[in-house]
């Protein structure tokens, strides 16, 4: 069964609270899983949320501030302990990749897990893809070299076996239409968007640390979940843009503007409390908003078929 399921590991923004562990998400995509920026204490996180080492398939880095990436150590070692038999990829910026070697290496053990890293490097690039899924990874406004990440399920086209049988097409017929978009038949030119059912590709896109700017429009554009910062509140507009973060309503203004269906935020400054709302200002402009608390679950919306 398909389950596409985000999960909250951690909300708070540099360091933990009664309420809040440091940063970390996790992003149940099929048979794929996806960890996003592990901060101290993910592992931990991770067993209350019942998300295991061997869950995880790929790892996303946005930058190598330590409540982002702290915790990948523990992650990396655990792979090992658990002996997760697949290939992880770990994707993160070029600039860091220092960073990367040290929290890697940053203990004795028995290592044996299998690797994939991948440094990123440009404004903007596909970073994976298959025949299902495309992954791009675009820079943000942060203080140090950060990067957000877009990850979008390819639309594919169903052959609609009902009006196929009505037009009389079968067999390799039904091969020429899906390899040429139309074939001729009985005296009529039969295309291939009058015989299919369009679905579209879901996604989602998740935006840590940055300022307003062009590359977080164009990751959230028209995504089914946005996930994003919302580390302070909009009266330290100053201190938001001085440390590279957005306010509750910027976050807001950020998925209304790129049309984003549903927003998650997260990544919250200690300077409020435990127990701040934060989703009130975002809601001011966009309508779908939920603050996450730690150990929260998202299930992505199940998206309905079109006709082309």
């Amino acid at each position: 069964m398909s389950i596409r399921r985000f999960t909250a590991l951690g909300t708070a923004s540099q360091v933990p609270n009664t309420r809040r562990n440091q940063h970390g998400s996790f992003l149940k995509w099929d048979n794929e899983g996806f960890l996003f920026d592990p901060g101290e204490g993910t592992q931990r996180q991770m067993i209350f949320a019942g998300v295991t080492a061997t869950d995880i398939t790929k790892i996303f880095i946005t930058h190598f501030h330590g409540d982002h990436c702290l915790g990948l150590s523990s992650i990396l070692q655990r792979l090992s302990l658990d002996r997760v038999p697949h290939t992880v990829q770990i994707y993160f910026p070029a600039s860091g990749a220092h960073f990367f070697e040290n929290i890697k290496g940053v203990a004795s053990y028995y290592d044996v897990a299998f690797l994939e890293p991948h440094p990123i490097e440009g404004e903007n690039c596909v970073v994976y893809e298959d025949n299902q899924l495309i992954i791009t990874a675009k820079r943000l406004s942060h203080t140090i070299e950060t990067f957000g990440y877009r990850i979008e399920e390819k639309e594919s086209v169903n052959m609609d076996q009902k009006a196929l049988t009505l037009i009389g097409i079968k067999g390799p017929l039904v091969g020429e239409l899906k390899a040429k978009g139309q074939v001729f038949y009985k005296g009529k030119v039969i295309r291939l968007k009058d015989v299919s059912i369009h679905k579209k590709g879901q996604s989602f896109a998740f935006v840590l640390d940055t300022r307003m700017c062009d590359a977080a429009i164009a990751l959230a554009q028209n995504v089914d979940v946005l996930v994003t910062e919302s580390t302070f509140l909009e009266k330290d507009a100053d201190k938001a843009e001085a440390h590279g973060h957005l306010t509750a309503l910027q976050a807001g203004k950020l998925a209304s503007e790129a049309h984003a269906t549903t927003l998650l935020l997260t990544h919250f400054s200690q300077r409020y409390g435990p127990n701040q709302d934060f989703a009130s200002e975002a809601k001011a402009v966009h309508p779908n908003v939920i603050q996450m608390e730690d150990g929260n679950q998202f299930e992505l919306p199940l998206l309905r078929r079109k006709e082309v």
